[in-house]
């Protein structure tokens, strides 16, 4: 859009033109159709031109001067009718990002355009045949709602497909995955219903099924370097699927609608992140050797950049299961950040995983189902499946706005019966 046309849509929002205004811009004569309102605007400090005093109607505007023009009609919005602000508040929800970089908060701004804003992603992918199914095209959609209740409250839910199978049974599922109320007290939050639940952070390794937490939380920010969380209520979702006749040592449907506590910190000490967890089941959830205990676990997360490199590593132990299923590790390194507003971008990052049956929860925001090897675990074959170890190939390039390419490869770290198949996806993604 050229500047003088801007100026003029600008100035008709404005109501200008009511009074002569003295024209400080060289390359403006009286005789241009735009010159009253270019004028006016000026005069009210909503438009202002280049330091050698001209305005270059001719010039293309950018982004960020159409959204400091916005700034500052919202700055006057009083004394416009309410069509007026109408058109102004779509200017602002158009030019938010921009306009959240000059300093006028997105949440005053959400408030302007309406007191539900929507958004959402969709996913189309590949999963080669694996552990527990054969090959898979699938789909899904979310779609997200956030309704302001008042300026510390808001209520927020995300509704889901299941994945549509394009290949085979095409029939899914529409749920909402969550779906929880979040009040804001400074630098405290409280969030009651269902809400996202990551376990461990590499990944996802440890548990961040989709379907989430269903309780309630706290968070705290402790200055600008130091979070705090502390939850109690039940994942929703586990893949270990209870005793049957060739498994009967499994206590019950592991570590789903179970009762438990959890407590994790997030610090930045400027040269690393550094990330503790605490998780303890109220009930006695799983059972090895035909004996039913309590899982307690506890976590230890690092990550440490180096300009567009990383390393990272993370420690998890079951501190009551029995030697041998009671701890899990990795170690990897990464490079670069994936913006997906940002075309090019790309990240890539390769770990080792050793995994114990008693660490993972059966749940994983993995897209293949390498972890699923675990809960082949039966009374047949005692400790076969005690243990996963594989190396993971993770990555996403944006290759256009809000759209990128996501894929994991999976292999296994030995060739013990123990290990699992190596598998893979790939899948395309949208923002919205």
């Amino acid at each position: 859009m050229k500047r003088l046309l801007a100026m003029a849509a600008a100035a008709a929002l404005a109501a200008c033109g009511t009074a002569a205004a003295a024209n400080p811009f060289s390359d403006v004569a009286a005789s241009d159709w735009a010159y009253q309102a270019v004028a006016d605007l000026s005069d009210q400090g909503i438009v202002e031109g280049y330091p050698d005093g001209t305005f270059r109607g001719q010039t293309s505007i950018t982004r960020y001067e159409m959204a400091q023009i916005t700034a500052r009609l919202m700055a006057k919005e009083d004394q416009y009718s309410a069509e007026q602000r109408a058109a102004i508040d779509r200017l602002a929800a158009e030019y938010a990002d921009e306009l959240d970089s000059l300093g006028v908060r997105v949440t005053n701004l959400e408030k302007k355009v309406g007191h539900i804003s929507w958004s959402g992603d969709a996913r189309m992918r590949y999963q080669s045949g694996d552990n527990s199914s054969d090959e898979a095209w699938n789909g899904r959609i979310h779609i997200m709602m956030e309704g302001r209740v008042n300026d510390t409250t808001t209520v927020n839910a995300r509704l889901s497909t299941d994945n549509v199978q394009f290949k085979g049974d095409g029939d899914a599922d529409i749920g909402f995955e969550s779906m929880n109320v979040r009040h804001d007290f400074g630098d405290a939050a409280v969030t009651l219903g269902r809400y996202d639940f990551v376990w461990g952070n590499q990944g996802g390794w440890s548990y961040g099924n989709g379907w989430g937490f269903d309780g309630a939380k706290a968070d705290f920010r402790l200055g600008d370097r130091v979070t705090l969380t502390a939850g109690y209520g039940q994942t929703n979702v586990s893949s270990f699927e209870g005793p049957s006749a060739d498994r009967p040592h499994e206590y019950d449907q592991s570590y789903a609608s179970k009762d438990l506590f959890y407590a994790m910190a997030e610090g930045d000490l400027g040269f690393a992140k550094l990330g503790l967890g605490y998780l303890s089941y109220q009930d006695k959830v799983e059972s090895m050797g035909g004996t039913a205990y309590d899982p307690e676990l506890v976590d230890v997360q690092l990550t440490i950049p180096a300009g567009d490199f990383r390393v990272f590593g993370e420690y998890m132990k079951n501190t009551t299961a029995p030697d041998g299923y009671d701890t899990a590790w990795n170690a990897g390194v990464g490079y670069g950040v994936m913006d997906y507003r940002k075309p090019g971008t790309w990240n890539l990052d390769l770990s080792y995983n050793d995994v114990d049956y008693g660490t993972y929860l059966g749940g994983t925001t993995y897209e293949t189902d390498i972890l699923e090897t675990l809960t082949n675990y039966s009374d047949n074959a005692v400790g076969q499946q005690a243990n996963v170890t594989y190396w993971l190939l993770m990555g996403n390039v944006a290759v256009a706005e809000n759209v990128f390419i996501h894929g994991e490869y999976a292999f296994a770290a030995d060739g013990t019966t123990a290990d699992p198949e190596d598998t893979w996806t790939l899948s395309l993604n949208y923002r919205y």
